[in-house]
């Protein structure tokens, strides 16, 4: 397997991936809990992030298109706000774009503060290749020049297993969970560099 670096032309098969791997998070269902309408409208959500993180950030993915990690770079300095955010989230979401809006408060009331350093914003794996390593593979990636540059990583765990694999790769729970309305649980972790 390759790691190669995404680049703009790839942000529709990405937030596709990724929007087809999150489909059944419990976070994903309270967000739009119509399956029908959830396979339409996560995957044009993730894009506006996809977009973002190309311009601002980075995106490793597997040569074969089976796995992707989306990085930004956070803390060291500030970030813009992505371009026309609350309308295409608007446009793309539609009624329920106040639970994005809700979700993304909470994610920025437990963000960690001003110290610089890499946030795992989304971490997706084609259904069929879960269980293969391929996404351990994309951050063993990022963590060896992370390593490098001295610089830690922060992610927020949505299940028990993602959350145990990320204790497994070096990562340590910031504190208690914390949870969406419909009770789906984040536990932040912190990798300090190598």
């Amino acid at each position: 397997m390759t790691v190669v670096t995404a680049h703009g032309p790839d942000a529709e098969w990405i937030a596709d991936l990724i929007g087809g791997a999150f489909q059944h998070l419990p976070v994903t269902e309270w967000l739009v809990p119509d399956p029908v309408e959830r396979a339409r409208i996560m995957p044009r959500n993730f894009q506006i992030i996809v977009e973002y993180a190309l311009e601002h950030g980075e995106i490793h993915t597997t040569s074969d298109r089976s796995a992707a990690a989306v990085w930004l770079p956070r803390g060291a300095t500030e970030l813009p706000p992505p371009r026309d955010y609350e309308r295409r989230v608007l446009d793309t979401c539609g009624e329920h774009a106040h639970r994005f809006f809700e979700l993304d408060a909470i994610f920025d009331k437990h963000h960690p503060g001003a110290l610089p350093h890499h946030h795992l914003g989304l971490l997706g794996v084609r259904g069929d290749r879960q269980g293969e390593g391929l996404g351990t593979a994309l951050l063993r990636h990022h963590h060896a020049r992370l390593d490098q540059a001295g610089i830690p990583a922060y992610l927020e765990a949505s299940s028990t297993g993602s959350r145990d694999l990320y204790a497994r790769l070096g990562y340590d729970l910031m504190g208690e969970a914390y949870g969406a309305p419909n009770g789906a649980l984040f536990w932040p972790m912190w990798r300090d560099p190598a």
